[in-house]
């Protein structure tokens, strides 16, 4: 087990640097490319920061970090059919593990249920189900406050609001097609796997194995919600935390008051730079990925609402200071009061799901 451990954190490690000298070369090359193209006052800059109105960034912050307690409250509301805990018992695990997202990056993704799951005794495999169940609310929930603001917006409030608002009504199908899903995988979970394993098998045994038994591990997460008061109570807190995730970027843009774009962001601008913000943390390499996220953010206001390059670097920067990497000092304290290392359990958890993943393939797969 130790040496699988070892082996890997050098796969992690690989992964890292492999990823990341890419992305540092193409960060470099943009560079280059762009120093004599494009003109940056490093003095602008610094005075819009200086200018910014900061008890609204203190606002944000404090939406974010409230934003944790909902996440903790939402995780032991999906355990409480197969274990009480306390609705604020997971704060740590929620905390530390976004901690090493940010440090880390998304290789860090499963830290939570592994943290969550040492907590509490449960199987990772069921807090894995869990976590795919919270990503799909979390993605509902901002389908629908993104697609309710845009659809609501008087005219003129976006720029090329044909093509954004076409964009709203199909992540509102798709929404909806989601809840479809889930209520047929709620209802009738084995069929649906044995259906898909079936059409996979045609094209590889393996394969169709392996997604037969995603379906049915998902099925099991989607067994913490056996009434229609689970459901309500889960998306409610999905909307609140988002609903405050939406109040920290209005805050955070609207406090840079030199600006006068950034100063009059309204509610449903301010979604179009939230979705832009969602794409460029998709990928969330450690270190290198700030700056990645800083840059699309900025070219993102910049390209949406003609806000000039020096503000909208110190916004997008802020809102990454905000949003993201804002927990880490805490998630630094927590881990050391409770003795955990981010990066030693960020390779055991990777380890540990690798392990899931191979105990779902047939034996012939694995020969």
């Amino acid at each position: 087990m130790a040496a699988g451990i070892l082996a890997g954190g050098r796969l992690l490690k690989t992964k890292q640097w492999i990823v990341g000298l890419v992305v540092l070369a193409a960060f470099v090359g943009l560079f280059l490319w762009g120093r004599e193209r494009f003109h940056f006052d490093f003095g602008v800059f610094r005075s819009q920061l200086a200018l910014a109105d900061w008890r609204k960034i203190g606002i944000a912050a404090a939406c974010i970090y409230v934003g944790y307690v909902f996440r903790s409250v939402r995780w032991a509301m999906l355990l409480r059919h197969n274990k009480k805990v306390g609705i604020f018992s997971l704060l740590g695990t929620q905390v530390m593990g976004f901690t090493a997202v940010a440090l880390i990056g998304r290789v860090a993704d499963p830290v939570r249920p592994y943290l969550v799951s040492r907590k509490t005794g449960l199987p990772l495999s069921g807090q894995i189900a869990v976590y795919i169940v919270e990503r799909l609310f979390d993605a509902g929930a901002m389908a629908l406050i993104f697609c309710s603001v845009i659809l609501l917006a008087p005219a003129g409030a976006l720029p090329h609001p044909e093509i954004i608002k076409k964009a709203s009504y199909g992540a509102l199908a798709t929404t909806v097609a989601g809840g479809l899903f889930l209520v047929a995988i709620r209802l009738a979970g084995g069929v649906v796997a044995g259906f898909m394993e079936r059409a996979f098998s045609i094209f590889s045994k393996a394969a169709g194995h392996a997604v037969g038994e995603k379906i049915r591990t998902f099925r099991t997460g989607l067994d913490t919600l056996r009434s229609f008061s689970d459901f309500a109570i889960t998306l409610g807190l999905s909307l609140g935390m988002w609903g405050l995730i939406t109040m920290a970027y209005l805050e955070t843009t609207q406090a840079f008051v030199a600006s006068k774009e950034l100063a009059g962001m309204t509610l449903a601008k301010c979604m179009l730079l939230m979705a832009s913000s969602m794409v460029a943390s998709g990928l969330q390499l450690p270190i290198l990925g700030w700056f990645t996220q800083i840059g699309l953010v900025a070219a993102a206001m910049s390209s949406f609402f003609g806000v000039a390059t020096e503000p909208a670097t110190a916004c997008a920067a802020t809102l990454l200071l905000v949003t993201f990497l804002g927990i880490v000092p805490v998630g630094l304290i927590w881990s050391r009061v409770e003795h955990v290392s981010l990066r030693k359990v960020a390779v055991e958890s990777e380890h540990a799901t690798e392990e899931i993943a191979e105990d779902e393939l047939p034996v012939d797969a694995l020969d």
